[in-house]
């Protein structure tokens, strides 16, 4: 069985980067959660339910938000364009990574992904910047969203289990979480730069002004698309859902006991695997609260390194036809970086 899934596991590290699993990442993935799902010998009605229940309410929320942006696509448009002409370009890009960041413990990490995605689809950036701000602000929101109960389902996981109020997380995490998030605003303000025709841009919008034109928005998604890409993010979860439900008995069996400074680089596997399965197997009220710290913050950087790794991820890569290895250049990476760096400081604060 273990040597099953170590197989398996090296295939969904490898196999997305090629061109034939890439342009199929939905289907490869899901087969290789039924795989690990028999090898494990998990399978069970419980889990079939689970797999077609789970992927529901993220499905809706892209599905409703995908037919809002259609609906109301040309005063979106005119409304983000307006508030990013009105102050520096660097300014506002900072902030809006910070601020959605934040946000996210409140309003949730798929809606946080589907305004993500929203602005960077008015914004019309070149395609260098549209990527380093999508990783960047995802990383953001897979941190921020961590700091309530009802941000992301790790959350909601750790605090149940727990037992702990709501604020738990906030004061156990939020001195590592908030400066996180605001390095990565920053990051992203120096990381990305305008449309490179955005002078000639305002001189066409000055045109049309004068002429009574309006201005050119971007190319409106037909009904088919819009479906055919919520079914893609529901096979996603889906097949999310297999590979922690089939990689269960992998954890219990080797990572259970190991140093809690061990398991925050060992939760790299949150990099392809559901980090909120990865808590829920290894997160115990006995544990000290200094030992769940180090195993969270392992699990949620480290979600923002390759695309199956958290929601906002999924959700802006899959609307902006980011392929695996565009995305893992540049997250890699930064999210190796980062890992180290708060390594350190984890050693430094004890």
């Amino acid at each position: 069985m273990i040597i099953g899934l170590t197989i398996i596991l090296l295939l969904v590290l490898v196999l997305p980067f090629t061109k034939p699993v890439e342009k199929n990442l939905e289907i490869f993935l899901f087969i290789m959660g039924v795989l690990s799902v028999f090898v494990s010998q998990v399978w069970s009605g419980d889990l079939i339910k689970e797999a077609l229940v789970h992927p529901i309410n993220i499905t809706l929320a892209v599905l409703i938000a995908g037919l809002l942006f259609r609906w109301f696509q040309t005063p979106l448009e005119k409304g983000i364009l307006g508030i990013s002409k009105a102050m520096p370009y660097r300014l506002f890009i900072g902030l809006f990574v910070i601020i959605l960041g934040l946000i996210s413990s409140v309003i949730t990490a798929i809606i946080a992904a589907i305004i993500l995605v929203a602005v960077i689809s008015v914004l019309q950036m070149d395609r260098k910047s549209e990527i380093r701000l999508v990783v960047l602000a995802s990383f953001a929101i897979g941190l921020g969203a961590a700091l309530t109960p009802i941000g992301e389902p790790l959350s909601t996981i750790v605090v149940s289990k727990l037992g702990e109020d709501f604020f738990y997380l906030i004061r156990l995490l939020g001195i590592y979480v908030i400066p996180g998030v605001i390095i990565f605003g920053i990051l992203a303000a120096f990381a990305t730069k305008p449309r490179q025709n955005e002078l000639a841009a305002a001189v066409t919008d000055k045109k049309n002004e004068t002429s009574g034109k309006s201005a050119k928005t971007s190319e409106t998604e037909s009904y088919g698309e819009i479906i055919f890409r919520s079914f893609k993010i529901y096979l996603f979860v889906m097949a999310l859902t297999f590979l922690g439900a089939g990689f269960q008995p992998f954890i219990e069996k080797f990572l259970l006991d190991l140093s809690p400074l061990i398991l925050y680089w060992i939760n790299m596997l949150s990099a392809v695997l559901d980090n909120a399965t990865l808590a829920a197997a290894e997160v115990s009220p006995a544990m000290q609260s200094e030992t769940i710290r180090d195993l969270l913050l392992g699990l949620l950087i480290s979600g923002g390194m390759l695309i199956p790794g958290n929601i906002p991820n999924i959700i802006a890569a899959g609307k902006l036809k980011i392929t695996s290895l565009e995305y893992a250049r540049f997250a890699f990476p930064i999210g190796l970086i980062f890992m180290v760096v708060c390594f350190i400081v984890i050693l430094i604060t004890g």
